[in-house]
C-alpha cells in the first residue's frame, strides 16, 4: 500500500535525538530517509552503559530513533565524499541537519550551496538556539534548553530544587516541530515550485510548549512556579495518594466536581465555601488536597479508578513502563511493533501514535547497520562503491 510520503527523498545529516526523531517521523510516513553518517556513525550508536547494549555494534538509543532509514557513511571533509553527497542532494526533496550554526558552511553543504545544485530543495536546520541571536553559537542540549526556556522552573514540587521534565521534551518537540515544517514546505512547494529554508531550535521548541505558563505570566504579571502534578488553571486536577499508592483524577466541570464529592462520600465538600467554585478550589488547593486524600485513603487506586469512571469523573492509575506495556490498551492500540534486525534478531519498537485510514504507517526497515546501504545508494546514483568503506 502506498504511504503518505512515498516518493519523497530526505537526506538526514542529524545525530542523537532531536534531528533523528524528526526524520524518523518522516520515514514512518513513507519517505526514503537516507542517513548520512560520519566514520564511526551517529553518536547514539554508542550511547549508554552496558545495560543498553544490543547484539552487534549498536546500542538501544540508536534503535529507538532510526527505524525505516537507510545508512551510508560519508566523510564530508573528503572531497570525494563531498562529491557523492552533492550527487545525493541533487536527487533529494529535503535535507535535515543538526550541526551547530556555521559548521555546514565550513563543510560546503550549507543551504546556499545545496540550493545552487537543487533549487527545489527544502533545507531544515535544527540547533540548540537557532541560526541567529546572541546564543546562536552555544552548544545545544535538551537539559540546557529546558533550563533556559523556563521548563525546569515549573517542573517538580513547589519550593523544591530544579527538576527537568522526565522525558526530553526539548529534543522531542523540536523533532516534531521540524517535521511539521518540512511537511508544510512540501505542500508550499507544490504551489510555488520552490523549496525553502527551515530554522528551528531546542530552545524555541521547549518554550513553545509552555502555553499555560506564558499565558499565566502575561495575564497576571506573576512568574509561574513549580506546582508538582497540579494544573495551573483548574482544581482538582493532579495526582492524589490512595491506600496503596497514587492515582490521577480531574474534575474540571461543576458536574464532575459534584460527582466526585458524591463518589468520595464527601458531599459536604461541594457546598464548602472554600471549594464551591474552581477559583475557590484553586485558592485553597492545599486544603482541598488534604480533604480529598483523607477520603481516598479508604480504598486502593484500582478501586477508586473503577468507581470514579463509573460516576463520570476522569481518573487513572499512574503506571511505570512495565505496567504500560502489560496494559491491554497499549496493545489494542498497537503501540508495540516488532522488526527483524540483521544482527539483533527480532526487536521491539514503539508503535505509531498516528493512525491513518488510507495510508497507514508501518515499520518497513530495521534501524540500519552503519553504512549498510552504501553500495545500494551509490548504485542508485550511478556511482561506484566508495565513501562508506
Amino acid at each position: 500500500m502506498t504511504l503518505a510520503l512515498d516518493g519523497v527523498r530526505i537526506v538526514d545529516l542529524t545525530q542523537v535525538m532531536g534531528g533523528p526523531f524528526c526524520t524518523m517521523q518522516l520515514a514512518d510516513l513513507g519517505a526514503d530517509v537516507i542517513k548520512v553518517e560520519p566514520p564511526g556513525g551517529d553518536l547514539s550508536r554508542s550511547m549508554g552503559g552496558t545495560e543498553l547494549e544490543m547484539p552487534g555494534d549498536d546500542n538501544a538509543p540508536f534503535f529507538a530513533l532510526n527505524r525505516n532509514k537507510r545508512s551510508i557513511v560519508l566523510d564530508l571533509t573528503r572531497e570525494r565524499d563531498t562529491g557523492i553527497f552533492r550527487a545525493l542532494v541533487r536527487t533529494a526533496d529535503v535535507l535535515v541537519e543538526s550541526f551547530r550554526p556555521g559548521v555546514t558552511r565550513r563543510l560546503g553543504v550549507d543551504y546556499d550551496a545545496m540550493t545552487e545544485i537543487n533549487p527545489r530543495l527544502i533545507y531544515a536546520s535544527i540547533s540548540g538556539f537557532g541560526q541567529t541571536g546572541p546564543y546562536a553559537n552555544r552548544p545545544g542540549f535538551d537539559l540546557i534548553a529546558q533550563g533556559m526556556s523556563g521548563v525546569m522552573s515549573v517542573t517538580g514540587d513547589a519550593g523544591g530544587v530544579p527538576v527537568k521534565c522526565g522525558v526530553p521534551i526539548a529534543d522531542l518537540s523540536v523533532g516534531l516541530i521540524a517535521a511539521n515544517g518540512v511537511l508544510a514546505a512540501l505542500i508550499a512547494r507544490e504551489k510555488t515550485g520552490r523549496g525553502q529554508y527551515i530554522d528551528t531550535s531546542l530552545f524555541e521548541s521547549a518554550l513553545a510548549m509552555c502555553v499555560w505558563e506564558t499565558t499565566e505570566y502575561w495575564a497576571s504579571g506573576e512568574t509561574p512556579r513549580a506546582m508538582g502534578s497540579a494544573h495551573r488553571l483548574s482544581a482538582p486536577y493532579q495526582a492524589f495518594r490512595t491506600s496503596d499508592g497514587y492515582m490521577t483524577l480531574a474534575a474540571l466541570t461543576s458536574q464532575q466536581w459534584l460527582a466526585l464529592c458524591a463518589t468520595l462520600d464527601r458531599r459536604e465538600l461541594a457546598t464548602d465555601p472554600r471549594f464551591e467554585t474552581n477559583a475557590a478550589r484553586m485558592a485553597n488547593r492545599a486544603a482541598l488536597v488534604s480533604e480529598m486524600e483523607r477520603a481516598l485513603s479508604r480504598h486502593t487506586t484500582a478501586e477508586w479508578v473503577e468507581r470514579l469512571l463509573a460516576a463520570g469523573v476522569p481518573a487513572g492509575p499512574i503506571h511505570d513502563f512495565a505496567q504500560v506495556f502489560a496494559d491491554a490498551h497499549t496493545h489494542a492500540r498497537r503501540m508495540v511493533e516488532e522488526v527483524e534486525h540483521p544482527v539483533a534478531g527480532r526487536v521491539r519498537t514503539l508503535g505509531f501514535p498516528l493512525k491513518m485510514s488510507d495510508t497507514p504507517l508501518r515499520v518497513r526497515r530495521a534501524p540500519p547497520l552503519l553504512g549498510e546501504h552504501g553500495t545500494e545508494i551509490l548504485r542508485e546514483l550511478g556511482m561506484e562503491r566508495g565513501g562508506d568503506e
